[in-house]
């Protein structure tokens, strides 16, 4: 996995109209559910963008249950060399097969501490991927990413460029849960890549966001911290690939919510492109 230069995989009629504002979202009646489908129009015009969603202004009360903040100088930078094992065969599994393997895995400590794996959630034929660090205490518990207040965050994010969680897929680097939420060690996240790239193989996404300075930093084998990677032209293996605050991070840092907006609007752009 590294930086490459973005190049579109599609045309602008198939995805036009991808993102709604949220001001349109409040007017517009609600559809019937559906399957989501790849590469469904939801309108002819961009969206304007000229009226931030509820969430900027929102300034949650402290939360013990919200992780500590987040040390950018302590740093993870994912090895390149070349591993055996686990992603020669990986490489060839379905859905089933790959959801399997994840829930038998025993390749690190982890396995020792989890409750369950937490596999990943959402449309399987996703346009957008959503790749967060490794799951939680709510989200060992109940085997689904960001759930709890960070994931109701997320949802609302997601919602304010008209997308909803059921319409993306959203996957960690880490399938199990490192006690005390530590930051994912170098020999774990090996031994889970090649379960996220299976992942990512199989939705074909058309945008990666990446949220937090873990998956950033897996991603694109980089020490670079969010702040230089954000509002950067990257992709991964020829998908355009954005980088965004974690949204456990803009809990406890409301001020950086303004940027995260901004991210937003790009991934929007993406769709649209």
């Amino acid at each position: 996995m590294g930086i490459q230069t973005w190049i579109p995989r599609a045309s602008a009629t198939e995805t036009a109209g991808k993102a709604l504002s949220a001001a349109e979202r409040l007017t517009t009646p609600e559809p019937e559910p559906a399957s989501p489908s790849r590469g469904d129009a939801t309108g002819d015009e961009p969206p304007p963008w000229d009226e931030p969603p509820a969430w900027l202004a929102e300034v949650p009360p402290p939360d013990d249950e919200v992780p500590p903040a987040l040390n950018d100088a302590d740093l993870f930078v994912g090895g390149a060399a070349a591993r055996s094992g686990p992603a020669d065969r990986v490489a060839s599994l379905d859905w089933p097969g790959l959801e399997s393997r994840v829930a038998a895995c025993e390749a690190c400590a982890l396995h020792r501490t989890r409750t369950q794996t937490v596999f990943g959630v959402g449309s399987r034929v996703a346009d957008l991927m959503v790749i967060g660090e490794a799951p939680g205490a709510d989200e060992d518990r109940q085997g689904e990413p960001f759930v709890g207040r960070a994931g109701q965050l997320l949802n609302a994010m997601l919602q304010a460029i008209g997308l909803e969680r059921e319409a993306v897929y959203i996957a960690n680097v880490l399938k199990c849960r490192p006690p005390d939420n530590w930051d994912p060690r170098p020999e774990e996240s090996q031994q889970c890549e090649p379960f996220l790239k299976r992942q990512v193989a199989l939705v074909r996404p058309r945008v990666l966001l990446a949220v937090g300075r873990i998956a950033a930093q897996n991603l694109l084998q980089t020490s670079d911290p969010v702040g230089r990677l954000r509002g950067r032209p990257l992709s991964l293996d020829g998908v355009p690939l954005v980088v965004t605050y974690h949204p456990a991070y803009l809990l406890r840092s409301p001020e950086q919510k303004a940027k995260a907006w901004e991210d937003l609007q790009r991934v929007a752009e993406l769709l649209r492109a």
